[in-house]
């Protein structure tokens, strides 16, 4: 087969980047190839697409790709595509987990903390379940549905991290045989974890939250209670969040970057860039927070430790969990700060609104909070209608009987 292929551009204004994705005999594939150095052209291709060309000035490093110079890179790697499917080579299972932690680091670009779940799940879990040296194409659907089975027996583990295990397992699966380590993927046929989402979550109340933030150890760590409950950003992205972020005057918080807790700062989760609300009692608790002594410049972070760098968010958590037992709360999480936003913000807001603010990539996800929504009147609103109908019935008049 001839390799075909494309170029996409990927992150947000300021650490964009450009990646390979191409098909080959060996199937599909994705590389990065560097930051780019462009601009929009004011074009688009007929699929909806931007077309870049080259950025203003200089290049800000020797890394940086213009588009041109993009286009030769890939079409290097399709010059250097097989044309032919390999034979498969007998390999292990141990071998088809290191191969697919290389991919996902190094060509899916997975952050720091997916990547040591990854590595604990294939450790602790698919290794033990089948061994590192067990011979990868030995491997069936029905060991497969065993494994499935035997875990779900334990009931050592929830339903969830079941299934976040044989999805793993089918990475890896699909990788050898993309690899061709073996011929098809026994997974793709396994049965799958049966999940239902309740839509029920922990919660806290505007009142709940201001106890909260009492009970805090630190201003600095009340201004965190507050304006994660009240802004709905997530842990990395409280972590990245900068001072010129903060716009007073327009009341906004734009979130634009996130920090991830053993990693380097990237676009925000699912690439989403946004801006929310800035509330009254948030903008309270952060102009405070912005009068300290140090680290109040534009690009100094919101929230830092003793030396200006990130707050740590471990530690962050464990002050958290202290300050709820001190204000006696409900059992809680610290991200359930984030559900707390969802709850308010669907109560004045439309749920695409709610959407964009929480930077969610799905519709349905956001649709979790429906059930938040005050429907006091919805009875009276129910009855109403009945009783229009009945009297519609009512007011029929029914045509007279012939003899």
């Amino acid at each position: 087969m001839r390799p075909t292929g494309h170029l996409q551009v990927k992150g947000a204004p300021g650490s964009r980047r450009w990646f390979a994705l191409w098909r080959d005999a060996d199937g599909r594939h994705q590389k990065l190839l560097g930051p780019a150095h462009i601009k929009p052209s004011g074009r688009k291709t007929p699929r909806g697409a931007v077309i870049w060309q080259a950025g203003n000035g200089p290049k800000p490093g020797p890394g940086f790709l213009t588009p041109k110079e993009a286009e030769v890179r890939l079409a290097d790697l399709l010059s250097a595509a097989p044309r032919s499917p390999a034979p498969l080579v007998e390999r292990t299972f141990g071998e088809a987990c290191a191969e697919w932690l290389r991919y996902v680091e190094h060509e899916r670009q997975r952050s720091a903390s997916t990547l040591r779940d990854y590595r604990h799940t294939v450790r602790a879990h698919l290794v033990q379940a089948f061994g590192s040296d067990t011979p990868l194409a030995s491997i069936t659907t029905e060991d497969i549905d065993a494994l499935r089975e035997r875990l779900l027996a334990e009931g050592r583990l929830s339903r969830r991290s079941i299934q976040k295990i044989l999805v793993i397992l089918h990475g890896v699966l699909k990788r050898a045989k993309r690899k061709q380590w073996i011929a098809s993927n026994p997974a793709e046929d396994a049965e799958r974890v049966t999940l239902k989402r309740s839509g029920d979550f922990a919660v806290l109340t505007p009142a709940e939250v201001e106890a909260l933030a009492r009970a805090a150890k630190s201003t600095q760590d009340a201004a965190i209670f507050v304006t994660a409950a009240f802004s709905g950003l997530r842990l990395g992205e409280l972590r990245a969040l900068r001072w010129i972020d903060v716009d007073f005057e327009k009341r906004l918080l734009h979130v634009l970057r996130n920090l991830p807790a053993h990693g380097v700062e990237r676009a925000p989760k699912s690439g989403l860039v946004r801006s929310v609300p800035l509330v009254d009692r948030a903008a309270e608790v952060l102009d405070a927070l912005s009068r300290r002594e140090r680290w109040t410049g534009d690009f100094d972070r919101v929230f830092v430790n003793a030396l200006g760098g990130p707050v740590d968010g471990g530690r962050l958590r464990i002050r958290f969990r202290e300050a709820r037992d001190r204000a006696a709360l409900k059992p809680l999480r610290f991200h359930d700060l984030r559900h707390t936003f969802g709850t308010l913000a669907v109560r004045v807001f439309p749920l695409t609104d709610v959407k964009a603010y929480m930077g969610h990539a799905d519709i349905q996800t956001t649709m979790l909070y429906v059930h938040h929504v005050p429907q006091h009147d919805a009875a009276d609103k129910l009855s109403a209608a009945l009783r229009a109908d009945a009297t519609a019935a009512e007011a029929i008049t029914l045509p007279e009987a012939t003899a």
